[in-house]
C-alpha cells in the first residue's frame, strides 16, 4: 500500500460521511455551493449539533447529586477522559476548556510566563494571532525579549534548526504552531522539540493545533508538550467552546480556579455538558471510520486509524487537486495559478492549498469563486490575520485559502478546477 500519494475513500464511503454533515453541498439561502472554508470553520456534524442541543434543554446543574445532574455530570467527566486519553494522547496534564481556543492559549502563555523564569521567548513567524499576540502581550509585561523564528518559504514550514537558533539558557517559552493555517504546511513538531531540548531539557514548548487537529492525531506524550490547544468548530463541532491539554508541570503552577477544587482543576463556574458531549460525538464519528479498516472494539485504536484514514483521503485529495486528470488540469497545471509553498511531495501538508491567480486581487478572486459557488477565504495582506503570515511565505499581495475536507469527492474536486480554469482564462 503506497501511502506518499494518499489514499482514497471509494465513492460510496465519501457519500455516506458527507451524509453526516449538514449542508455539505448547498446553502440554505445561496443554494448549491462547495464549501472550501472547512479551515475557517469546518462542515458541522449533525451528531455533534444534535447532541448540543439535546442536553441544552435541560435546567438541571450537573453539578447536584440527583439522577439528570449525575447524567449531565457523566458528560463532563467522560468527555474530559476522552478528550485527554484520546485526542491528545495525553498520560497525565490536565484540561482547560474556555469559550474559545485563543483564550486558552493566551491563559497558557500568561500562566507559564507567570511562574518560569527568563529573560525570552521564542514563537514563530507563521503563527495565528492568537498565540503570536499572547506571546507579545506577555513578553511586554514582563519585560521579556519576543524573538520570532522565520519561515522556509520553500516548504512554508519552521524549521528546527531555526527555532534552535533563538533558544538559550534563557528561554522561558517556545510557542510553535503544528501547521500553517494558510500553506497547510505541517511543522516538524518532533524536530524541533528535539533541537530545542538539546539546548535546554527542561525548556516549555506549547503548540496551537486549531488548524491542524481536523486532519492528524495530536500527540502530546510522544512529542512531550507542556500545552495544545483546538477549537471543536473547526473539528466538526460546534462554536462556543475551546479546548487545552496541560501538561501536570504547567497544571500545578497557581492559576485562577475555585480554591477548595483539585489543583489541576481549570473550570471556574459549571462546565457545559454539550460542548463535552459534542466532542464525544466526533470521537464516535472518527472511530466509525475506523472501523471500516481494522477489527477492533477499542476505542482508542479506531480513532488512530480513522484519523490515519482521514489524513490519507485529504492527502489523496490535496494531490488530486494539484495534478487534477488529462481531461481536467490540476492547479500546478492551470496557467496563471501560483501555489504558495508548494513541494513536490504532499507527505507533510493538510488538505489546504493558498493560491493566487495573476493578475487579480486576491479579494475580487475570492469574490468570483463565491460567485460561481464556491466558498473560500481570501487572505489578503491588509487583514491583521494574515499580513504578517502571508508576506512571511513570500506572498505579498495575499492569498486565497482553498480547504475542502475528507468527505468531499474527486467530483467536488474536479468542479471548483474547472471554476478555477474559468477564471484564470476570462
Amino acid at each position: 500500500m503506497n501511502e506518499t500519494k494518499g489514499i482514497l475513500f471509494d465513492s460510496v464511503l465519501v457519500q455516506e460521511l458527507k451524509n453526516q454533515f449538514f449542508m455539505p453541498n448547498e446553502d440554505p439561502r445561496d443554494g448549491e455551493r462547495l464549501f472550501f472554508d472547512n479551515s475557517g470553520g469546518s462542515l458541522r456534524l449533525q451528531k455533534a449539533v444534535e447532541v448540543k442541543a439535546d442536553l441544552e434543554r435541560y435546567p438541571d446543574c450537573p453539578e447536584r447529586d440527583h439522577e439528570r445532574g449525575l447524567t449531565l455530570k457523566a458528560y463532563v467527566q467522560e468527555g474530559t477522559k476522552e478528550l485527554l486519553d484520546i485526542v491528545f494522547n495525553a498520560k497525565s496534564g490536565a484540561l482547560m476548556s474556555e469559550l474559545t481556543a485563543s483564550q486558552c492559549m493566551f491563559q497558557i502563555v500568561d500562566l507559564i510566563m507567570d511562574n518560569v523564569e527568563g529573560t525570552n521567548a521564542v514563537v514563530s513567524v507563521l503563527e495565528h494571532p492568537s498565540a503570536f499576540d499572547a506571546m507579545q502581550f506577555h513578553c511586554k509585561k514582563h519585560g521579556r525579549e519576543l524573538r520570532v523564528a522565520q519561515a522556509n518559504k520553500e516548504t512554508g514550514r519552521i524549521d528546527p534548526d531555526e527555532v534552535a537558533r533563538l533558544v538559550d539558557q534563557n528561554t522561558c517559552l517556545v510557542s510553535i504552531m503544528s501547521a500553517s493555517n494558510i500553506s497547510g504546511s505541517v511543522m516538524d513538531m518532533e524536530g524541533i522539540v528535539k533541537a530545542v531540548r538539546a539546548i535546554k531539557p527542561d525548556i516549555y514548548i506549547i503548540s496551537d493545533a486549531v488548524q491542524h487537529a481536523p486532519h492528524m492525531i495530536m500527540d502530546v506524550e510522544t512529542l512531550g508538550l507542556d500545552a495544545m490547544n483546538f477549537a471543536p468548530y473547526k473539528f466538526f463541532s460546534v462554536r462556543g467552546c475551546g479546548f487545552a491539554y496541560v501538561s501536570d508541570r504547567v497544571a500545578h503552577m497557581p492559576h485562577h480556579k475555585i480554591i477548595a477544587k483539585d489543583p489541576k482543576v481549570f473550570e471556574l463556574g459549571t462546565p457545559a455538558p454539550g460542548n463535552f458531549a459534542a466532542m464525544m460525538a466526533v470521537v464516535d464519528y472518527v472511530c466509525s471510520i475506523g472501523k471500516k479498516f481494522i477489527a477492533s472494539e477499542n476505542r482508542k485504536e479506531l480513532y488512530y486509524e480513522g484519523m490515519k484514514r482521514i489524513h490519507l483521503q485529504e492527502r489523496a485529495l490535496l494531490h488530486y487537486m494539484l495534478e487534477g486528470t488529462k481531461e481536467i488540469p490540476g492547479l500546478r497545471h492551470i496557467p496563471g495559478v501560483a501555489i504558495s509553498a508548494d513541494t513536490d511531495s504532499v507527505e507533510g501538508r493538510d488538505l489546504i492549498a493558498g493560491i493566487r491567480i495573476e493578475g487579480m486581487d486576491v479579494i475580487e478572486l475570492g469574490e468570483e469563486y463565491q460567485r460561481r459557488g464556491v466558498t473560500t477565504a481570501a487572505r489578503a495582506a491588509t487583514s491583521i490575520y494574515s499580513k504578517r503570515i502571508v508576506e512571511a511565505l513570500g506572498a505579498d499581495k495575499g492569498l486565497v485559502r482553498v480547504s475542502p475536507m475528507h468527505c468531499h469527492g474527486t467530483e467536488d474536486i474536479d468542479k471548483f478546477l474547472n471554476i478555477t480554469k474559468e477564471i484564470a482564462t476570462r
